[in-house]
Formats: structure tokens, C-alpha cells, sequence
């Protein structure tokens, strides 16, 4: 251990706690030169460009963190931590195929309960990215209208399905809850037709 170089650390964590952020990272840089094998180093600067919002910078130094982490076979929790950083950029950068591929990096590392946090929160925000994209009014519309359909040919439990794409289509529409509850009483499931009443009423207070 390069004591010379464990004294940079020391400054720049100092620096980086006083949020001089430009001061941390050329002490960080100055660790690195002196012993560029130990990850630690390399996580904090990583640390201070992502405080900067400089997520390229953090890929590209927490990416080397990493290599030289398993080069030199650093204790496992700071490679996946490094991984995860990556992860943490890819994900503010709006990348979350990315985020994810280094995240599960990341767990394969070491199974870090804010990583699983981390990556969790990533995966809600694309289901929901994913269901902002499937809504579409008209092939909704479209769906309500099959629906319609078979519900006046009194094939009710076959009209569900279309009415429940209806709603996955434009979920701010109450008319397919509307629809779909109808069906439900129709074969007798009150529950789900209540469940359905009361999305309406939730949707629009106004809705009869």
C-alpha cells in the first residue's frame, strides 16, 4: 500500500465532502499515478463526476474501476460497486437497457441490497415507459368496438378480453371499465363488476 497515495485519497474524500468537486478529483488523479491498482480510487472519482452529473466521464472511470478491480483481485463489494455506478449513469442518461445489463454486473458481484433497490426502481420506471407506449386512443377505440360486438351477440366472457385491451389502450377512458363491468354481471362475477363500477367512478365522479 502506497501511503503517499492513501493521503490523496484522504484529500480528495475531504474535498469531496466540501463538494469541491474539481479539487477532489485531481487528488483522486493524483492517488491513481501514484498506485493506479487500487479500485478504490478510481469508485470515488467515479463518485465525484456523478455529483457533477458527468455520467460519461462516470461510465468511462468506473468502467477502468472494474478492471483493474478484477486485474487485481479487489474484494468483490467494490467491483460491484463500480458496475453499479455504471448502471446508476446508464439510468440518468435515460439508457435503462443499460442500467440493467450493468446492474445484474453488478449483483452477479455482489448481491447489495441498495443494488437490488437501485435496479428495481429502473425496472418500474420501464414497465411504466412501456405502458406510456402501448397507450394508443384509436386501437382502443377499435378493441371497445369487437367488444361491442360480441357483447350484443351475447358472447360475454369472449367481449372481456377486448374491453381489457380497450382499457390497457387508454386507461383514462372509463367507457371499457364501463363495458367490462356489464359483462362480469352478465356471467355473474359481482365482485369484478364492482371493481370495475368503482374504476369508473374513480376515472369520472360524473360517469352513470
Amino acid at each position: 500500500m502506497d501511503n503517499s497515495a492513501q493521503k490523496c485519497k484522504e484529500q480528495g474524500n475531504a474535498a469531496y465532502k466540501a463538494k469541491k468537486f474539481n479539487e477532489a478529483i485531481g487528488h483522486y488523479n493524483a492517488a491513481i499515478a501514484l498506485d493506479p491498482t487500487d479500485i478504490t480510487f478510481y469508485n470515488n472519482k467515479g463518485a465525484v463526476h456523478f455529483e457533477k452529473g458527468e455520467y460519461d466521464l462516470v461510465i468511462e472511470v468506473c468502467t477502468r474501476a472494474a478492471e483493474v478491480g478484477r486485474e487485481h483481485r479487489a474484494d468483490y463489494k467494490h467491483v460491484a460497486k463500480a458496475l453499479a455506478r455504471i448502471g446508476k449513469a446508464y439510468s440518468k442518461k435515460g439508457d435503462t437497457d443499460n442500467a440493467l445489463k450493468f446492474y445484474d454486473k453488478a449483483i452477479t458481484e455482489h448481491r447489495d441490497p441498495t443494488i437490488l433497490k437501485e435496479r428495481a426502481e429502473v425496472m418500474k420506471a420501464l414497465k411504466e415507459q412501456e405502458r406510456l407506449a402501448y397507450i394508443d386512443p384509436e386501437k382502443s377505440k377499435a378493441e371497445k368496438a369487437k367488444g361491442n360486438e360480441l357483447f350484443k351477440a351475447g358472447k360475454y366472457g369472449e367481449a372481456v378480453p377486448f374491453y381489457t385491451e380497450a382499457i390497457k389502450r387508454n386507461p383514462a377512458d372509463c367507457t371499457p371499465y364501463s363495458n367490462r363491468a356489464a359483462c362480469y354481471t352478465k356471467l355473474m362475477e359481482f365482485g369484478l363488476a364492482m371493481q370495475d363500477c368503482d374504476k369508473c367512478i374513480e376515472l369520472d365522479d360524473k360517469f352513470i
